[in-house]
Order: C-alpha cells, then sequence, then structure tokens
C-alpha cells in the first residue's frame, strides 16, 4: 500500500462525521504490507489508534507486539502481546458518538487505490473496481466475511474501545494547549500565509485564517490533524492573498 493512501484511510476515518454529532473516543487499526520491503520498511507492520494516538504496534522485523503507551502496557494481561501476522492491507475500528451511537468502519486499499470496503448497514462488501469483485465473492463465498465483520464491527469492536478508554482514562482527558507559529512569504506575486499548530491534545481544533473580522474557510487550505510521537497533535492551515493586501488586519482563530 502507498504510504499516502494509508495516511489519507487513517485521517480520514478519525474525522468526525459531521453536523452535531462528533466522536468522542474513536479505535482503529492499521495493517500495512509492502511487497518490496527494505531495512527500516517491514514487510508488515500493524498499529493501533486509541483517539488517534498510536498505542500498540506488531511489525515483521521485530515478530512481536509492543506497547507505544504505558497505560496499554499497565493494563492489558499478558495474553494481548500474543500477535500473528495478518495479511490485509486495511483500516477498521469503531466510534462512540457524542448522540450514544457506534459508527463503524472497514476498509482496504491495494497498490495505491482503494479496493473494497465493508458497509455494515447493508452487511456487504463494496468493491472500489472490478477487480475487488473476486475479493469480494471469496470474503462473502468461502470465507464468512460478512458474518465476521459483522459481529467484529457491532459487538467486538466498541467493547474493545470501552475497554481501552478505560485503561486509557487519565491519558485522555489530560488537555494540551497548541503551541502556534505563523510565517509568510511571497511567492509569483502571491502572498502565503500559513499557520502551524503543535502540541495539542484532544485532537479537537479548528483553525480558520480570518480578515477584517470575516472568516475565510472558502479560501483556506487545511492539513490533516496528525499524531505526535508524544501523543500530542499537530496540523496546519494556509492561505493565498494577494500581495496588496498585506497591511490588511489578518488574524487567526482556534476553536
Amino acid at each position: 500500500m502507498a504510504p499516502a493512501l494509508a495516511l489519507g484511510l487513517l485521517l480520514g476515518l478519525l474525522g468526525d462525521p459531521g453536523g452535531a454529532t462528533k466522536v468522542l473516543h474513536s479505535l482503529r487499526y492499521l495493517h500495512v504490507v509492502v511487497s518490496e520491503p527494505s531495512p527500516g520498511i517491514p514487510q508488515f507492520m500493524d498499529i493501533g489508534y486509541l483517539d488517534g494516538i498510536p498505542f500498540v504496534r506488531y511489525d515483521s522485523e521485530r515478530g512481536r507486539a509492543e506497547p507505544l503507551m504505558q497505560w496499554i502496557k499497565d493494563g492489558v494481561k499478558p495474553e494481548y502481546w500474543i500477535w500473528g501476522p495478518r495479511p490485509m492491507l486495511t483500516v477498521y475500528g469503531c466510534d462512540f458518538l457524542s448522540n450514544g451511537s457506534v459508527r463503524a468502519s472497514h476498509q482496504i486499499g491495494y497498490d495505491g487505490r482503494d479496493h473494497i470496503s465493508f458497509d455494515l448497514g447493508f452487511r456487504r462488501f463494496v468493491p472500489a473496481d472490478s477487480a475487488a469483485e473476486i475479493t469480494r465473492r471469496r470474503w462473502e463465498q468461502e470465507l464468512n466475511g460478512v458474518e465476521m465483520w459483522t459481529n467484529y464491527l457491532n459487538h467486538i469492536c466498541p467493547k474493545w474501545l470501552q475497554r481501552h478508554i478505560r485503561y486509557g482514562q487519565k491519558e485522555l482527558e489530560r488537555k494540551e494547549s497548541p503551541d502556534v507559529h505563523v510565517s509568510g512569504r511571497e511567492e509569483h506575486r502571491t502572498l502565503i500565509l500559513s499557520c502551524h499548530v503543535y502540541g495539542f491534545y484532544p485532537n479537537t481544533i479548528a483553525v480558520s485564517w480570518m480578515k477584517g473580522g470575516e472568516t475565510l474557510d472558502q479560501e483556506t487550505e487545511w492539513g490533516g490533524i496528525v499524531p505526535n510521537s508524544d501523543g500530542t497533535f499537530h496540523t496546519w492551515a494556509r492561505i493565498e492573498a494577494l500581495l496588496e493586501e498585506r497591511e490588511q488586519a489578518w488574524d487567526l482563530r482556534l476553536g
């Protein structure tokens, strides 16, 4: 799987569903297989994320699961660490939403493109192209995949999400204020204003550029909210303006 696709799948599934309903907590597992491994890039890697923060990792070079957060090391029983390779290129998991419901998802990419996903509501696999029809038929007819993923997404995943919330409750309840850096540069007779926001937790943040008190969301380009190695997040927002607008009252809003 191409790194960009893997990251895109993960970030897309970590976001809010939109509207007034918000994601309270999320559990995701990212499995990546590469066809040409090299030193430092294992053939297989498996990472678990709680609320967007990596907390456990398995890869084919180490050959064992390892905790990335102290709370998971302290909370689970020894048998939790007996992991084996899982030969799929996939992101799957579930969310607890603010309206009391649970949202679950399962998506697979192959060779840098979307391949197949599982529609939990209709209990069926949805191929992205004709090549994925082979995968769909095999999973539905030979592997009993519909029942397996329906049970996992409806029951097993929410149960483990609740456990992980309990294990990491102290970590999840902490608050870290963002460190904000603003810069500007001229490029091809255009003024480019950039805002980088570092070290915040939790990952619910909105960054907006403003001019003269008006919010310019349609003109703003945003980066994804990405986890740092210390358990915090970073993001950025950029906007282009005319050079003659440089003296106007530009401002930022964080929410």
